[in-house]
Parts: structure tokens; sequence; C-alpha cells
């Protein structure tokens, strides 16, 4: 019977390693286990995290609820009034029950509470830091843990419409309420456990049984007759096996091992520090460490070792070593390998050389690259008109002086010529001397016996020697066929010299930096022109005015000069132009076109015109200039170099008289304003469009801003908000906090914009012109209202007098009553009410009459015949400047005159009494 027994268990697989026994039926347990475990820490994990998202959505309700009582309308005035108490508890207590939180407190400043969910804390000081809400205006939340409950709640200040914190509002829920809702959670976690574990179980029950079919419920016994099996196996496969076990002795050899490592009959379980291996295969195999296709050496072979644990990691283990005869393939895997690498390194040379448009930052980055992978040490020497941006010289005695330029090298300690030293190569049998010759890389694989570069500089060449420099490897750099400079690579440290083999590699990454070094000097010598050409173009000095204090600063971009400028231009009536600008653009063409555009601007201010029909004047002869530069059959191409279009102008004209400032933009940022108790406002202004789009005929419309003494009026272009990793919005922020600082001056707020604004490089230009205003002495202003008569001249004119008499001007009163009386006149004759007359006595003493007429007068020289017609002529005479000025309605004729200089006056040949000049015409 057990014989039958026997004979059908080996008929039936199924039957065999039944139970945990059989490695099908360890998989189950392991794999039961394993779920147990996962979804226990499930369930944990589940429920703190569970009760983490509670008191983080307690926390946010808080927050919003007690923000929300905070801000609600009338909270900030029952707190200062008489009962906060009877105003706000039964409000709280609505609130709280509408908003599901466990609590609403109402506290004073100190912290005591006006109103609470429990009415006995009333009056009582809430525990816990306050002072964040207090001191700091700050909204939080937190953890608070003390009397009367532990609770999440918030903390908001209470803010009046004055800004000042009046009282604060807490709101909370506790944490037993918390407590309450997660544990209602936790039967269904329990209860989801439960269904996982069933299906985890169930799961493992199916692979158990399929893997105990794939494996035919073997056991461990017959898992060992397979193991003999396939050991048998090892021993006909033409790769070497060691099977070493947890004592460094060795199982197994299989006979290609044998036969590689030279191994005997009694090898096996011998120390393999007794088999005769390698040192290195050894160290290896004590080690324990894994390794994947080491070279090792064994005899004269060369073997491509692996080894790996037979057991896992953090067990005593054996290993196994396979190996491979690899002797014929090492040579040219090694070439494969240099040559690989060389090319991987060109690859690297051409993205990381060039990343600038500097000549210095360009030869630093060849010699980085070329160090440690290619020399141990590199230098880089330029020609000084390289450095400058300047156009090489041609002739060979002109390139034997070079400046160092970059330097790298393994150690800090080295004996070159450090950087900024000037390098000669005087002795023609020098290396760098040949190469700069010949034209092409030169290698001295030894340089002790270099002669020549010994006779250039002994001291030099004997500190090198003791140093270990001993291989030279120096490539002239050539770009269009002119020497910029030379690259020179040492090995020191590494013993293989430079070889021929190492000379295509330096002439094909020094080919490749001198055409970026080229570039960089192509660059800077066009910088440099441009930022020439800018400053040349810009204002130099301000001109003298008493309307605003002016401060300015200019920065070009480090990438290319830009069209952005500014100017301040004194403008009749003691009143100035502020402009600022930007052409789209970098280089020379957008520096000469800003010119052409400044230049624009300073003719039309001569008319006297305001902002927006200057800007519509601007804008006209822009678009004319780029009609005639489209001329032509390339015309359009042209036209889009060398056209103006994109670009930006804001104007704005400022009276110290009245303190108006009125303001225009064609496509510019609107300017800042700054009031004196340093309130930052930017108004709106209509934007316009940018000069010269040929949009349509849009109009460009003014903004009228009333302007206290001591404001700042802040105008930039937009390279100063803008950048790289900054947007506008950012920028305009950035520039509010900074402006608003009281009591600084123009250039104490320049200083503080670039401090704060100005990036390590900048990719615009930067113009910036902060003018604090000024408003004239009311008391140095006069003005009266004419009536149309002829006889109502007289008695302005003598008031006129008197009031120069009071301002100590007596000296030019015959002066200002003679012009007073011919403006005044032929406003009454020939102008329209109402007519007024104005007296400011500023740097000059500036006459004005005004009246609605349009109608302007000009100069004409009468005959000798005509009873009239001089009137305007005296006038031009006497007046050191005289003009016409148009209003929305009317016009204002003005005259200067110079006061308090004791120059004397014009010589007139006859000068008829004043009454008579009334009866004057133009």
């Amino acid at each position: 019977m057990t014989a039958r027994r026997d004979r059908a268990r080996d008929k039936d697989p199924g039957a065999r390693g039944n139970g945990l026994r059989s490695v099908a039926g360890q998989v189950f347990a392991l794999e039961a286990l394993i779920a147990l475990l996962v979804i226990a820490a499930a369930v944990f994990i589940t429920f703190y995290q569970a009760r983490s998202d509670s008191e983080r959505d307690a926390a946010v309700r808080s927050l919003a609820v007690a923000e929300a009582f905070a801000k609600a309308p009338g909270v900030d005035a029952a707190l200062t009034s008489p009962d906060p108490t009877a105003e706000l508890q039964d409000r709280a207590e609505a609130t709280r029950r509408a908003t599901g939180v466990d609590f609403i407190a109402v506290l004073d400043r100190d912290g005591v509470r006006y109103t609470d969910s429990q009415p006995e804390l009333i009056g009582r000081k809430a525990t816990g830091d306050l002072s964040r809400a207090v001191v700091d205006g700050n909204s939080f939340t937190e953890l608070f843990r003390g009397a009367p409950n532990d609770a999440v709640r918030a903390v908001v200040p209470v803010v009046d419409d004055k800004g000042r914190i009046v009282g604060l509002v807490t709101s909370g829920v506790e944490v037993e309420s918390i407590t309450h809702a997660v544990q209602n959670r936790l039967p269904l976690l329990v209860g989801a456990a439960a269904g996982a574990l069933v299906i985890a179980v169930g799961g493992a029950a199916l692979v158990s049984r399929r893997l105990r079919r794939q494996t035919h419920g073997l056991g461990p016994a017959e898992m060992t007759r397979m193991k003999e099996h396939h050991e048998a196996v090892l021993h006909a496969v033409r790769e070497g096996v060691l099977i070493v076990g947890p004592d460094r002795r060795l199982l197994l050899a299989n006979d290609e091992a044998r036969r590689l490592l030279g191994l005997t009959a009694d090898a096996e379980r011998r120390h393999v520090s007794e088999l005769g291996l390698d040192p290195r295969t050894v160290e290896l195999l004590e080690s324990g460490r894994s390794a994947t296709d080491e070279v090792h050496r064994a005899g004269d072979r060369l073997l491509a070792v692996s080894v790996r644990p037979t057991l896992p990691a953090g067990r005593e283990s054996g290993c196994v070593m396979t190996m491979r005869d690899t002797t014929e393939l090492a040579a040219l895997t090694g070439r494969a390998a240099v040559a690989r690498g060389r090319l991987q390194l060109l690859y690297e040379a051409g993205v990381r050389i060039g990343t600038t448009l500097e000549v210095v930052r360009t030869a630093e980055e060849l010699a980085e690259v070329a160090v440690p992978r290619f020399a141990d040490f590199a230098t880089v020497e330029l020609l000084e008109p390289v450095l400058r941006g300047e156009e090489p010289p041609n002739s060979a005695p002109a390139s034997t002086e070079m400046r160092r330029t970059a330097l790298s090298g393994l150690r800090p300690d080295q004996p070159l010529q450090p950087v900024g030293d000037t390098v000669r190569f005087d002795v023609q049998s020098t290396p760098m001397a040949r190469a700069l010759s010949a034209g092409h890389a030169v290698v001295q694989a030894e340089l002790a016996a270099a002669e020549g570069w010994r006779e250039q500089d002994p001291e030099g060449a004997a500190r090198a020697l003791a140093f270990g420099m001993h291989s030279l490897l120096t490539v002239p750099l050539l770009a269009r066929g002119v020497v910029l400079g030379m690259a020179n690579f040492w090995r020191a440290d590494t013993p293989e010299p430079f070889g021929e083999e190492d000379l295509s590699f330096a002439e094909e990454l020094a080919a490749r930096a001198a055409v970026a070094i080229d570039n960089a000097r192509r660059f800077t010598r066009e910088h440099a022109m441009a930022v020439t050409l800018q400053r040349s173009l810009l204002p130099r000095v301000l001109p003298d005015q008493s309307a605003v204090e002016v401060a300015y600063r200019y920065l070009p971009a480090k990438a290319g000069v830009g069209g952005d400028w500014f100017d301040v231009i004194p403008l009749p009536g003691a009143r100035v132009a502020l402009v600022v600008g930007d052409v789209v653009g970098h280089g020379l063409h957008a520096a000469a076109t800003m010119g052409r555009l400044r230049t624009a601007v300073h003719n039309f201010s001569t008319l006297d015109v305001p902002p927006d029909e200057l800007l519509g004047h601007l804008d006209e002869l822009t678009a004319r200039i780029d009609d005639r530069e489209s001329e032509g059959p390339d015309g359009e191409g042209r036209r889009r170099e060398e056209g103006i279009t994109g670009a930006t102008c804001l104007y704005a004209i400022y009276d110290p008289a009245s303190g108006l400032c009125t303001v225009a933009s064609a496509g510019h940022p609107g300017p800042a304003l700054v009031s004196p108790d340093g309130l930052v406002d930017f108004p709106q202004l209509a934007p316009g469009l940018p000069l010269g789009l040929g949009l349509g005929d849009v109009p460009f419309e003014t903004t009228e801003l009333w302007l206290p003494e001591d404001s700042k009026l802040v105008l930039f272009t937009d390279g100063l908000l803008e950048d790289r990793v900054r947007d506008l919005d950012t920028g305009l922020g950035l520039l509010r906090s900074t402006l608003a600082r009281p009591d600084r001056s123009p250039e104490q707020t320049c200083a503080d914009v670039l401090a704060t604004l100005l990036s390590p490089s900048p990719r615009d230009d930067i113009a910036l012109l902060v003018a604090r205003t000024k408003l004239l002495d009311r008391e140095r202003i006069a003005e009266w209202e004419v009536a149309r008569d002829p006889s109502a001249v007289s008695p302005v004119r003598n008031a006129a007098a008197a009031k120069l008499v009071e301002w100590g001007l007596g000296d030019v009163a015959f002066t200002a009553e003679l012009v007073l009386s011919e403006l005044i006149t032929n406003a009454v004759r020939y102008g329209a009410d109402p007519v007024r007359v104005r007296l400011l006595h500023d740097r000059t003493l500036i006459c004005e009459v005004s009246d609605a007429s349009s109608t302007s007068p000009h100069l004409r020289h009468a005959t000798t015949t005509d009873e009239g017609g001089r009137g305007l002529y005296l006038v031009a005479q006497y007046a050191e400047r005289w003009g016409t000025r148009y209003a929305r309605r009317g016009k204002t004729i003005w005259a200067e005159l110079r006061a308090g200089t004791g120059d004397a006056e014009p010589i007139v040949t006859a000068v008829p009494d004043l009454d008579a000049l009334e009866d004057l015409a133009w």
C-alpha cells in the first residue's frame, strides 16, 4: 500500500510538496502576511490623514469666517462704540450658527472678549499669542491648546477706514469636534480594510495555485536536484564562472574559469588569496562589492569581470564572478573610448563656449572646457586690439605680444603667468612662435627639450619644470585667416604627453572658440560705438530752469544699446517739458533713430503747442520718414531695418505758476506720481498708439494732473520694470514700494530705484527721469483783467509798474511798461474778451497778455510813411524773447525781460511817450 501511494504521488505532481513545505505554500504565506501589513498601515495612515485634512479644513473655514466677520460693514464702528458687546454678540452668534464653526469671539486690541459663544467668557482675556495680528496686522491660523478648549482657531485684525487696528476677531473649530468627525469614519475604514484583506488573500491564493502548477509542487529537495543540473550546464558554457562562499573560499569553478585563470584541480575550498590570482581580482572578491565589466589581468590576458552577491544585500553572502577574455578587443575599445570622449567634449564646447558676447568670458569658457578632460592646465592669450573690440593687426610682429586673458587648472598653485600679464614670443623657436608662424597647432611632447621655450623665459621655464609641467600643445586662434590670439594646453599630473593624435582635436576646439571670440569682438566694437553715439545724442547738461529739480539715469543694455532717451526742455512762461521715449531695437540704428526723434521733439517744442499736438506732429514726421525709407526697389526691406516704426514717447508740460501738469503718451508707459507724503500713484493715461504705425488718424489725448509742491514726477522706460525673471506688474510693485519714501531728493530717488530694480545684466536700455516740482511764489505773480476799452490800458500799465517797484525791479519798469502797452493795446483793439495780463517774476520777468482770439500777430518793418506798425518791432527790440502760445481757446502773447542784471537797454533812435505808444498798431 505504501509503495502504491508513492507511485501515485509520483504520477500526480499536484500531490507533491503540498502545504507550507512547498515553494508555492511559502509564497502564499508571505503574500498574505505582506497584504495584512500593507492594509494595516494603509488604515493607520488614512486615519491620521483624515484627521490632518479635517484640521486643515477647520483652519481654512475658521479663517474665512473670521475675515468675513472682521470685514463686515459696521464691525469696526461697533468696536469703537460705547457697548461693543450689545451690538456684536447677537450678530456673532448668528454668524456662528450659519457657518457651522464652534465659536466666534470679538476681542479688543488687548485680547479681552467683547463677544463669545460662551457668555460667561465675555470680559475675560483670551489666551495665546495675538501679537501677529495686533502689531503686524497679519491674519493667521493656529492649533490652540488651552482654556476653555483646544481648537483650531483663526485670528484676524479689524481695521477701520483709517488703517488702524481697532480689534480682533477669532473663529475656530474645537479639536473635540474634529476628533468626533474623524472617528465617525473609522467603521468605514475598518470595513474597507477587511474587504481589501479578503481580496488580497484571495489573490495570493490564486497566485500560489498558479505557482504550484508551474513548479509542479516542488519542495527544497527537488530544487536542490535542479541546482545540480544547472551546475552541470555551467561547465559547458564558454564564459568563466566562479562561485565564492561567505568565507571567501572557492565553491565552484567551471571549466572556462579554470582555463582562463590557470586553476588547478584542487582549487575548490581554498581561499581566493591562495589561488594565484591578480591582486586586484583578489581584492574585488574579498570586498564583496558588485562590479560590471571591470578589466583585470590574468597572466597575459585581459578579462572583463562582473561580480554579483549570491544573497540579497544586508546579509552575509558569497558572490558569483563571471569573466570573458577581451584581450583582442582592449586596444580597439580604448581607442574608441578616447574618440568618443573627444567627440563629446567637442559637443560640449559648442554648447559652453560663446554663451555670452563678452570677449574675456568666451576665452575663460575655452580654458574651462579643456580642463581636466584634455589638459591639466589651459591658458588663453589675446591681442590687445581684440580685447578692445578693434580689428586685429595683420602683421606678424604685432602678434608676438599678447595679454593673458584666461587661465584654468587642476590646482590653484601653478607656475604660469597670471591673468592680465603680457606674454611675449620673441624667440622664434618657441612652440608658440612656431604655431603662429605656421598657422596650425604645434605639440611639444617633452618640455624639458624645448630650448627656445626655456630661452624665452629661463626663470618661468624652470618654475614650470619644477612644478611638473612636461608636455605642451599650443594652437593659434584664427578667424577669417587673422590671428586673434592663441591657446596653450599643458600637462603636469597626467603622465601621458600630448601626441600627434591630439593636434586635430586641439585645432577643432580652437577654431570653434575663435569664431565665438571674433563674434564677441565685433559685438564689443559695435556696442562701444553705439554707446558713444547714444551718449553723444543724450543731454549732457540739463538746462537751468526753476520749475522742477531734476535727476536722471541712463544705463545701456549689456546685450546692445537701444533707443531710450529723455530730455528736459525749458518753455516760455517758466514752464518746462519733460520727455522720455523708447525706440524698439538695439544697436547703432536705434541710437541714430533716437537722435532724430529727440531733435524733432526739440524743434516741435519751440512751437509751444500742447502735448497731444506735439505728438501728432512727431507721429506725422515719423510716418513721412518711414515712407521715404520705403521708396526704391528695396524700400520695404530698408524700411523694416532703418525705419522708426515702433517708437514710443511720453511728453509732459509742467507749469509752476498753477501746478498743472499736462501729459500725453504715444504708446509709452505712464509716469509715477509721488505726493509729498510718499503716496505713490500711477495715473491712468490715454495710451495712444506708438509713433509711425500708420494705424489710422487716431488723435492723441492729454491728461491734466494737479501737482502739489514737492511732488515727484517719475518718468521711465519699460526696461526699468521688465526683465527675464520679472513681469511688468511685479516691476510696478517694486517701483511703488521704492518710491514710497518721503523726504528723498531726486538723486536719492534715482539711486534707490536702480538699487532695487536694476538686474545684473539688463536686456534693455533704462532711462529714468525724476522731477520734484516747485511752485512759483504767489507773491511773484500778478494778474489783471482788462476791459475792451483803450482807456483801461493806462491803469493796468501803472499797476504793473508799481508791482515791479514792489518786486525790486524798478530798473526794468520802463521797458516792461513799454512792452505791456504794446501787447495790451493790440489785444484790446484786435482781440476778443476776456483780455488778461499776467506778470511772472522768475529768473526773468515774463509779461503775458492773453485774449480769446486766435489771430496771431507777426513782426513787420513799417515804412517811414506808416503811422503805425512798429509796436511788435519795439517789443522784439526790448525783450529777450517773445512769442505766441495757443490754448484750446485763444492765445497768449508773451515776452521775457532780463531782470536785475543791470545791462543797458537796447538803443532805440526815438522812444515816444508811453501813452502815445498805445495808438501804434502792429
